[in-house]
C-alpha cells in the first residue's frame, strides 16, 4: 500500500464529505465525524497495525518520528496542497499507533460567519487585557480566537505574536505584522516563548491553550503588562474557567493570581456546537464580561456568585448559556433534547422556556 497516498484519499473523503475529524484506529475501519457522528468508511481496509503504523508515520513531519517514538505523543499540522490543513495528534495506546485529525479551514471565517454575538468584536478593540474563549474539546474555540485575531489584523497595525501547539489557521497579514510560533520548531514551550515575546515589541499575544500553570502565570502578567492576550482552555462555564486557573496553583500562590486576574480580566466567552435542526451545528454560548462586579468577585474568591452576575447583566451584554439555549430553542434552530443535553442546568433552562 502507498500510505501517502492512502492520507491523501481520506484527506479528500474528509473535504467531500464535509467532515471536520478522521480517526485512524486499529481494528476498525478509517472513520470521519460529519456533524458531530462518527462515520466508519467501510468501503476502505479494516486497519491492521501494520496498515495504522503506516498511515501514522506517513502523517509525521520529516524528522520528528524518533520524537514521536520517545515521547508516544505527537502534535502536529499536516498540509494537504492548498485545499486544507489539519491538527493532528498522533499517540500510542495499549501498543498500538494511532492519529486523529482535526481539519482547520484554510479560509479564516468571520464573526458573521460563525453565528456569535457582535459584541466579541468590541474586545478585538482593547488595548490590553486578557480575553479567554472557553468550551469543551472540538467546540470551535480555535476557530472562534482566529477570527478575533484576525479581525484586528484587518483592522489595527499592531504586531501579533501567536504561540500554538501546533500552528493551525495560517493568517495573511495585512494591516498589521503577524509573527506566528510553533512549539517544538520555534520555541521550546509555551512558557518560554510567552516570556520571549515580552522582548519581540508585541502588542497582541494568542496563546493556542493554557497548558500549565507556569503558561497562565506569564499570560496574565503579559496582560497586566499593557498587552491584549487571547487564549483559550477546555472548561465549561466563565466561573469554572477562573477556578480552574486559580486551581492550577498552589495555596500560596492563588491570591496574588486572585488579584491578577481581577486586574487584567476583559471577558470569557465560552462555546459549545450543538447540532441544527436544518443540518450542521450553530453555537450557543454564554459571555462574561468583567465589570467592577465581576472584578469584586474574582478579587474575593466568590466566584461561585459570577453565573447570578451574567444572569442580571444582560443590559451589558452578558449571556447566560441557558438564555442562548432557549432562543435557539424559540428561533427553531436547535431541537428541544438537544438543548436540554448541552445545557449546564436544565431545571433552569426549562423554566426560562415556560
Amino acid at each position: 500500500m502507498d500510505y501517502r497516498e492512502e492520507i491523501r484519499d481520506l484527506v479528500e473523503t474528509v473535504l467531500r464529505e464535509n467532515a471536520s475529524d478522521l480517526h485512524i484506529a486499529v481494528g476498525r475501519y478509517p472513520t470521519i465525524r460529519v456533524n458531530g457522528e462518527l462515520v466508519a468508511l467501510t468501503k476502505k481496509n479494516l486497519l491492521t497495525p501494520e496498515i495504522t503504523e503506516g498511515l501514522v508515520s506517513a502523517l509525521i513531519p520529516a524528522g520528528r518520528k524518533e520524537e514521536f517514538l520517545r515521547r508516544r505523543s505527537l502534535d502536529f499540522s499536516y498540509q494537504h496542497a492548498e485545499q486544507a490543513r489539519f491538527r493532528v495528534n498522533s499517540f500510542f495506546y495499549s501498543g498500538f499507533m494511532g492519529a486523529a485529525l482535526r481539519l482547520i479551514p484554510v479560509h479564516i471565517r468571520t464573526i458573521e460567519d460563525l453565528g456569535v454575538p457582535q459584541i466579541l468584536k468590541e474586545f478585538t478593540l482593547r488595548e490590553q487585557g486578557f480575553f479567554l474563549i472557553a468550551g469543551p474539546t472540538g467546540h470551535g474555540k480555535s476557530t472562534t480566537l482566529a477570527a478575533l485575531v484576525d479581525l484586528i489584523n484587518h483592522t489595527r497595525a499592531e504586531h501579533i505574536v501567536t504561540i500554538e501547539d501546533p500552528i493551525e489557521y495560517m493568517f495573511t497579514q495585512d494591516r498589521s505584522v503577524i509573527s506566528q510560533r510553533e512549539i517544538g520548531i520555534d520555541a521550546s514551550d509555551f512558557a518560554s516563548a510567552l516570556r520571549a515575546m515580552f522582548r519581540q515589541d508585541v502588542n497582541v499575544g494568542m496563546i493556542g491553550e493554557m497548558r500549565d500553570p507556569e503558561t497562565m502565570s506569564a499570560a496574565v502578567t503579559a496582560a497586566e503588562t499593557g498587552h491584549l492576550i487571547f487564549s483559550s482552555l477546555h472548561t465549561n462555564s466563565a466561573s469554572q474557567t477562573i477556578d480552574r486557573i486559580l486551581d492550577s496553583f498552589p495555596g500560596h500562590q492563588q491570591q496574588q493570581i486572585r488579584a491578577q486576574l481581577a486586574a487584567t480580566m476583559i471577558g470569557i466567552f465560552s462555546q459549545r456546537l450543538i447540532p441544527r435542526i436544518s443540518g450542521g451545528l450553530i453555537p450557543a454560548y454564554e459571555l462574561l464580561i468583567a465589570n467592577s462586579a465581576v472584578r469584586n468577585l474574582i478579587r474575593e474568591g466568590k466566584t461561585h456568585e459570577i453565573p447570578m452576575v451574567i444572569d442580571t447583566s444582560s443590559q451589558e451584554g452578558m449571556v447566560s448559556l441557558n438564555r442562548s439555549l432557549v432562543d435557539l430553542v424559540k428561533r427553531g434552530e436547535v431541537s428541544l433534547e438537544h438543548a436540554i443535553n448541552y445545557s449546564l442546568k436544565p431545571d433552569e433552562f426549562k423554566l426560562l422556556l415556560r
